[in-house]
Parts: C-alpha cells; structure tokens; sequence
C-alpha cells in the first residue's frame, strides 16, 4: 500500500518540476497550471475547496484551499508554497511540501479520522522573492483574512521543503557553531522549527511526528534574529498573532541545491519524505 501511496506523491513532484517556464511568479500561465492541478486534487477529496485571488504588481495570483470537518470552530492550518525561486525546477522548495499537502488531503479523505478540528490546507503563490516579507506573499493575504474573519486557529504548519536527507556524516551544517553539540550533523532528519515562547506546541508536534512516523524529528525555538526561522510562510501567521510551526528539511542548512537549478526530483528521498507526510497526518487528528 505505501509504494502506490509514494508513487502518487512521486509523480505530484513530478508534475510541478516539469512545468515550463519555470513557476516563478512572471510565468502566471506557470502558475495557473500548478494551481489547477492543487485544486483538481484537492476538488477530488475535501469537503470544501475555495480560491483566494488576490493581486500583485497588476496580475492575479491565487491561494487554493481544502478544508475538512468545516463546522469545527477551531482549525489547523497546513500550509506550503507552490512558486519557486527564480527558473529552478524546485523540487525540495517547494514542490515537496505541495506534494505533501495534496496527499494529506487523500489520506484524510481514505481514512476519515475522527477530527477535532477543522483542517484547511493551503497552497501558496509568493512566497519566494521579490514578494517574501512582503503583503503580497499568499500565506500573508490568508493569514490576514483568518485574522479580520476572526478565526480560531490553533496553529499554522508550514510545510517547506521536506523531500531532502543524506546519511552522509557532516551533511548538515548550522546556523551557530554551538549548535552541532544539540542536533545531528548528519542531514537524515526533519526539523520541527518554532519561535521563542511557543516551545510547548513545538515539542508536542515533533513528538507526535515520531509516533505516527519513522523519521528522526528533532525541534528548535528560537529568535527571529536567527538566520532561517522565520524564512516561509509561517512568519505571516506569527505576524498575526498565531501559533505557527515550520517543518523543514533545512534548506541551505543541507540541500546543496538550494535555489538552484540542480534542485531537481532525482535529489530527493521520497521513502524519508512519505515518513513526513504521514507524522504530519498525525498530528492531524492528534493534536
């Protein structure tokens, strides 16, 4: 059963790397194709699927939403971006975390778990530059709108490239010296990612992650001020007030094909990245 499951996630990124021009955030018809093939997905297994259009620099970009056990007042928002940087194919950043978003809208529908909360799954344009740190990132436009709609949400998870691991010692690298003494310095785990104060959910998520999974998942808070924590779309969500989480593979910390053009599918560990998804399913109905 798992190997159909990664096949399906394997050919999600697949789908998105191959799409020219690259989706950046100049190629909109790049864009569009990306965006219909999340919605088409998210169409065919949530309860409820919106578009949230919103404008840019004159042109039109748009969220996609899949939301489960809508009457539920509370909600977890999973998030992930399906632009890339500049003509790369990004297959870890971020057509890792889309893939993952779109097989926990399969495996909610193939399993139907008992829900707390209600689970809204968003798919991000923008979130790479020129827009990053800016109104006009996606997850900025969404997170505002939960904010004015006066939503309650119980946290946001970001997920941002999660398809790329090595066994190879001294793989992971750190933004501190210090830090090598804390964390493995080989790159085979997922990092749960939080800010200062919020340590309890972060915790409780990288524990929940082990137990529905067999990735090592070790978990961070720390200041803004450090290189990395806030570089995705959960800082929108901190922005407004919310809880919010990155799951990550590290990026630069250890994908050598960071914004790159070798950022390519045959680069990543699709057996790991599945580990992922499915801690990620977990904390779902967990939490």
């Amino acid at each position: 059963m798992q190997s159909k499951q990664i096949e399906r996630v394997y050919k999600d990124v697949e789908f998105l790397t191959s799409i020219r021009p690259f989706r950046n955030y100049l190629n909109i018809d790049s864009l569009e194709k990306a965006a219909s093939y999340i919605e088409g997905i998210f169409k065919e297994n949530a309860e409820e699927t919106t578009i949230q259009p919103f404008e840019a620099e004159g042109k039109i970009y748009k969220n996609i939403i899949a939301s489960f056990n809508i009457k539920a007042k509370k909600r977890i928002v999973i998030g992930a971006h399906y632009d890339v940087a500049g003509d790369t194919p990004g297959a870890d950043d971020n057509a890792s975390g889309v893939a993952g978003l779109l097989e926990l809208s399969r495996l909610l529908k193939e399993n139907k778990p008992l829900l707390k909360y209600r689970i809204d799954l968003v798919a991000y344009p923008n979130e790479e530059p020129p827009f990053f740190g800016t109104k006009k990132m996606g997850s900025y436009v969404h997170a505002e709108s939960l904010y004015k709609e006066k939503a309650d949400v119980e946290i946001m998870i970001c997920l941002e490239m999660i398809g790329y691991f090595s066994d190879k010692e001294n793989s992971q690298s750190f933004p501190f010296p210090f830090m090598k003494f804390l964390y493995p310095s080989t790159g085979n785990f997922i990092g749960v990612v939080g800010k200062t104060g919020q340590k309890k959910i972060t915790v409780k998520i990288r524990e929940l992650i082990k137990k529905h999974s067999s990735i090592p998942a070790y978990s961070i808070n720390a200041p803004v001020i450090v290189p990395g924590v806030d570089y995705s779309d959960h800082r929108n969500y901190w922005h407004f007030g919310y809880k919010a989480v990155m799951i990550t593979d590290t990026a630069f910390y250890r994908n050598p094909n960071y914004h790159r053009k070798t950022d390519t599918i045959a680069t990543l560990d699709f057996e790991k990245m599945y580990q992922v998804i499915k801690g990620i399913y977990g904390v779902c109905f967990n939490l």
